[in-house]
């Protein structure tokens, strides 16, 4: 199968009923409605090249764990992401992503903690239902929920 555009692949996604939040090169951004006026970034994107990828990006929040250090909250995410890792996914890469004040840029607000998540998938279909399942995932490791690694099930 050849690798779709960026365009088609967005108007597949958009079909099959899915709501894009933007298109950065050849990866669609797909949203998450919090309210019926609001959407926001899922974390979850679907890559257009061949083979085509789901990514997911999960996440902790300095603010939830002021005393643990990257390496902790770095572990954290991974452990989010043991789902994704249990269903297929490899970790992709990290990032730590300060998040700046929109009024005064020099002003940090928080730092994330991000591990994206990837699985290559075959045809369209199958990312779909790869795309569905990313979606459903819990994206922010947060201090109120205890995690159960997919084995303790």
């Amino acid at each position: 199968m050849s690798a779709l555009t960026p365009l088609q692949l967005k108007r597949a996604l958009v079909e099959a009923g899915f709501e894009v939040f933007r298109t950065r090169g050849d990866e669609i951004v797909l949203a998450e409605r919090v309210r019926e006026n609001l959407i926001m970034d899922s974390g979850v994107r679907v890559r257009a090249s061949a083979p085509m990828e789901v990514r997911v990006v999960l996440r902790a929040q300095r603010t939830d764990y002021p005393s643990d250090d990257e390496t902790i909250l770095f572990s954290r995410v991974r452990e989010l992401g043991a789902h994704a890792m249990h269903a297929g996914f490899a970790e992709l890469s990290t990032a730590v992503a300060p998040v700046h004040d929109p009024v005064d840029e020099t002003r940090t607000l928080d730092t994330f903690y991000e591990v994206v998540f990837t699985k290559s998938v075959a045809s369209i279909e199958v990312a779909f239902e790869v795309t569905r399942f990313a979606l459903s995932l819990e994206k922010m490791a947060s201090p109120r929920r205890k995690t159960i690694p997919p084995e303790g099930r």
